[in-house]
């Protein structure tokens, strides 16, 4: 994809794509191996006497962290826009390295008691600050070192990376399911995987602070603070309608990735292990289609990957539901989060890169990171719950089908109001 350039600087771009994207790993890494283990987390920090009481509050945790997400793209967002992409970057894996800790190394209830549920809703927030602007900061680094006429292939790599967290935290599981009982894994073993990321951070803060700050960026006079939040305001439309635009993102990767563990046993009654090993594959093919169909949209444009993907889980999601929850199985389970695999990484791919160019450049990383942290707090990062919740209030085991429906819908009638954005990095205007 850059076979213009000389053997040398692709190897330079390569290493810069790994450098930024290597915090965006741990932080999707976290956020995975919550996910995996919610119902283990539940029993250790919120013990009742009903299982579903605990696990709703486990995944209402899980969610809380999304909430601060707003936050942490509105402050961390205009530090990035005024102090640099680099800077950005460094700080928000520092933060997210102490929430990372104070999880892994937090005592359950049974040994201190009420603290252990409010600390452990403490490194939530905390992740969910530092991660309302990581997204952001590392799609508009990968932007802006794109070279001309590949800046989906670039951007791809930011949700890229986040699938090698999937797939390593889902290999961690199986490897882990196998060698340990299911009371030795609710009572300590699912705190192996948040240890083995603290183990990796230090190796994450030399790759970061290796990186140079953008020339894109170096070229640009610098707004003041007063200046972003203005210049965020005027575009509101742009913001609220980017939003909508990652809904259908967002709740898709969600359900095929940390809700699939807990929808595979606790719904389908499927073995742990083989709702890890569907989940290792999801993000083998996450990780597959997210770089090819961003290198699509570079071809043909980001608007048509983003209708016909929008177009195709309306008319699919519900009833490949349905079909798993009639007999469910492995291999329905598998081929159903397939598919659905498939559309979000065709998605995606080509709906990172729009919505960097439809962000003014003077707010281009807190633009984003607010419409991307918005629609993960109010509607990704809940997924889970809510479609424990509604299955439980509709007994429907397919009903996940019709919220995943109304994120597509969602998304298209965004798509459609935002009209066409730029394919080329030579392109001047968002809206040429």
């Amino acid at each position: 994809m850059i076979a213009q350039a000389s053997p040398a600087t692709r190897r330079a771009q390569a290493l810069s794509v790994l450098r930024v994207a290597s915090g965006n790993f741990l932080e999707m890494y976290d956020f995975m191996v919550f996910g995996y283990y919610a119902a283990a987390i539940g029993r250790a920090f919120f013990p009742s006497g009903s299982e579903f009481v605990s696990l709703m509050l486990s995944l209402a945790t899980f969610g809380a962290g999304f909430l601060m997400r707003p936050l942490g793209a509105l402050v961390l967002g205009a530090y990035i826009d005024r102090r640099g992409r680099r800077d950005g970057l460094v700080l928000t894996l520092a933060l997210m390295s102490a929430g990372t800790l104070s999880i892994a190394c937090l005592p359950g209830y049974r040994a201190i008691g009420i603290l252990a549920p409010i600390l452990i809703v403490a490194g939530r927030l905390l992740q969910g600050f530092s991660a309302g602007v990581e997204l952001g900061g590392v799609s508009v680094y990968l932007s802006e070192i794109a070279t001309p006429g590949h800046k989906g292939f670039y951007v791809s790599w930011q949700s890229a990376s986040q699938q090698c967290a999937v797939v390593f935290a889902a290999i961690l599981g199986v490897a882990l399911s196998s060698r340990l009982s299911d009371d030795q894994m609710t009572r300590w073993g699912w705190r192996v995987p948040l240890l083995v990321g603290c183990a990796i951070i230090p190796i994450l803060f030399i790759l970061r602070r290796s990186l140079r700050e953008t020339d894109e960026f170096l070229a640009r006079r610098r707004p003041a603070v007063s200046e972003i939040l203005t210049a965020l305001m005027t575009n509101w439309r742009v913001v609220a309608l980017g939003t909508m635009v990652v809904i259908m993102t967002t709740v898709s990767f969600y359900m095929i990735t940390a809700y699939t563990p807990t929808f595979g046993q606790t719904v389908l009654h499927l073995a742990g292990r083989h709702t890890l090993v569907v989940t290792l594959c999801v993000g083998l093919s996450n990780l597959l289609w997210l770089p090819v169909m961003g290198a699509v949209s570079d071809r043909i444009g980001r608007r048509p990957l983003l209708l016909a993907c929008t177009v195709l889980t309306l008319l699919t999601a519900y009833p490949a539901l349905a079909w798993l929850v009639n007999d469910a199985s492995f291999g329905r389970l598998l081929a159903v989060e397939l598919w659905l695999s498939f559309l979000y990484g065709s998605y995606n791919g080509a709906m990172v890169v729009y919505l960097t160019e439809i962000m003014p450049a003077e707010v281009r990383a807190s633009g984003f990171s607010i419409a991307y942290s918005l629609a993960t707090a109010i509607f990704g990062g809940f997924t889970p719950a809510i479609c424990t919740y509604l299955i439980h209030a509709t007994n429907n085991r397919a009903v996940p089908g019709l919220w995943l429906s109304f994120a597509a819908a969602s998304g298209l009638a965004a798509t459609l109001l935002l009209g066409a954005t730029p394919t080329r990095a030579s392109a001047r205007s968002p809206y040429s």
